[in-house]
């Protein structure tokens, strides 16, 4: 007993000091707490602190119910059914797309149609922590592209729902094809069960549970969430997708915010134990035999996630810069991936999986902060015509919603058609450029005197628009940004009328990346 309390909480804090270590590089902490596991577990030569991944098999089971439960209870549901019909298509675009590519590869693969399944989840769905972490470590919240990347996860969690409904029957052994269709008529009869509660039955559970002392809240709540994440695997549905359900409900309870904060400490420790639990369970021997398909599975999320960032772009009208940060913000993978790798090997499939999967995430957890900071990279290389030309000057430029230089905002139009400067001078120039403040027009940067910055250096005027053919762009010297009008707000009469159109934004403050 001794032993065992020693190594679980060396293991606990080895993985907590090199979490801290990667988050000083700007790293999430899911892969170390994997590494931790892998590293320190009977699979890997060297120091074991844990014999037998399966003694922390329940304190696991605990940190995936308090993980998915977290997830019900910070999901919007209003803000995703409030959102407007292109939200909806661009989120079902990059999960359409990403799935697609995971079950075309599980298949490829040859290892069986519920391990192209699990396959096709794990790379279908992204990490919202990690996508989350990183808008806030580039400073990216004040993006125009920004909500609908949180659009998209949000609306990713409610698919996970469907998903592991779905997919919980397939992974039990069923004795003939009408038992399986059972099953999953039992799942999502369960599933619609549990929307119904949310959606009616939540004054009654907030009753159930409301307490004015914080000790006695969080007991009655985690013991809840552990009774319908028990109840739920013994109908056939996962433990996971019962605890994602009772978190809607708890959602749209009074209590919800103090639920939240109280909660949020167990989750961290819990989800970090089972993220430990699943590296310990993987064999290093095994991940040879699998690097071959984790690279080709890295490449085909690469390129589905940038093409899934275009289609974003081309329905929000962003740029090359905002496809570039929609695709590789969402690009990480995690906890929804390492859920499904849990179940599948609790169900017997393929072994390979389990090192399959971990490796993936590991790997796209590192390269996805590195590439996301560099998205400029990307931008530079997609073709103009997939977005329209009208962004050839800007592609690399940010489109943030937050300028607070609007009120200095005098004149939006002109019929001046040359710099006067330069048809002084008689020098020709590439593109025209007019002063919002003045008025005055001045040829851009690419031209020869770039008279547009020197206006800017010597009135201080900061923003400016293109006046080329076909583009409506504005963009401020001061935040060296392109201004964006929010997502939803009705455009300002001065501005395109084509809500999909960069605008005016209001008065804010803050520069992004």
């Amino acid at each position: 007993m001794h032993a065992d309390l020693i190594g679980l909480g060396a293991i606990v804090l080895i993985a907590g000091l090199l979490a801290r270590g990667g988050r000083r590089l700007g790293l999430p902490t899911v892969p170390f707490f994997m590494l931790t596991g892998i590293l320190l577990g009977p699979g890997t030569p060297g120091p074991v602190l844990v014999e037998h991944p399966e003694d922390l098999a329940l304190l696991a089971a605990l940190g995936l119910v308090l993980l998915l439960f977290s997830l019900g209870v910070e999901f919007p549901v209003e803000q995703v059914l409030g959102s407007g019909r292109r939200l909806f298509i661009a989120a079902g675009s990059y999960i359409g797309m990403n799935v697609s590519a995971g079950l075309a590869l599980g298949f490829a693969l040859g290892w069986g149609t519920a391990e192209a399944l699990v396959i096709g989840g794990a790379l279908g769905i992204s990490s919202s922590a990690i996508a989350t972490k990183l808008l806030i470590e580039l400073r990216r919240l004040t993006n125009a592209e920004t909500p609908v990347i949180l659009g998209i996860i949000v609306i990713e969690d409610l698919f996970l729902a469907f998903y592991l409904a779905m997919l919980t029957p397939v992974l039990s052994p069923a004795d003939s094809a009408g038992q399986l269709v059972a099953d999953i008529a039992i799942s999502f009869g369960y599933l619609l069960l549990l929307f119904a509660v949310a959606r009616f039955g939540a004054r009654a559970i907030g009753r159930l549970i409301g307490s004015h002392e914080d000790e006695i809240l969080v007991i009655l709540v985690v013991g809840l969430v552990l009774l319908v994440a028990g109840i739920s695997a013994d109908v056939g549905v996962s433990d996971a997708i019962g605890a994602l359900m009772i978190g809607l409900v708890i959602s749209r309870t009074s209590v919800r915010e103090r639920v939240e904060r109280l909660t949020l400490p167990l989750r961290d420790l819990f989800a970090a134990v089972f993220f430990v639990a699943f590296g310990l369970s993987i064999d290093v021997g095994e991940l040879g035999a699998v690097v071959l398909p984790v690279v080709i599975a890295v490449l085909i999320t690469l390129v589905v996630n940038a093409s899934a960032g275009l289609v974003t772009a081309a329905l929000f009208g962003f740029n090359h810069r905002g496809a570039a940060n929609v695709g590789l913000t969402v690009l990480g993978r995690g906890e929804f991936s390492l859920i499904l790798a849990t179940l599948a090997l609790s169900a017997g499939l393929d072994p390979r999986l389990g090192p399959f999967i971990a490796l993936y995430v590991l790997v796209l957890a590192v390269l996805s902060p590195m590439l996301a900071a560099q998205s400029r990279l990307l931008a530079r290389i997609i073709p103009d015509w997939l977005l329209r030309s009208r962004w050839r000057y800007v592609r690399e430029e940010t489109m943030s919603t937050a300028c607070t230089h609007l009120d200095l905002v005098t004149v939006t139009e002109t019929d001046t058609r040359e710099c006067a400067y330069c048809a002084e001078t008689g020098d020709d120039w590439v593109q025209l450029r007019m002063c919002l403040t003045c008025g005055a027009v001045r040829c851009c940067d690419d031209s020869v005197n770039k008279h547009a910055t020197a206006h800017f250096d010597q009135t201080g005027h900061p923003l400016m628009r293109s006046l080329e053919p076909g583009e409506d762009w504005w963009y401020c010297f001061e935040d060296r940004t392109l201004v964006r009008q929010p997502m939803g707000r009705t455009a300002d009469p001065a501005g395109p009328a084509d809500p999909a159109d960069p605008g005016l934004a209001q008065p804010d403050h803050g520069v992004s990346d």
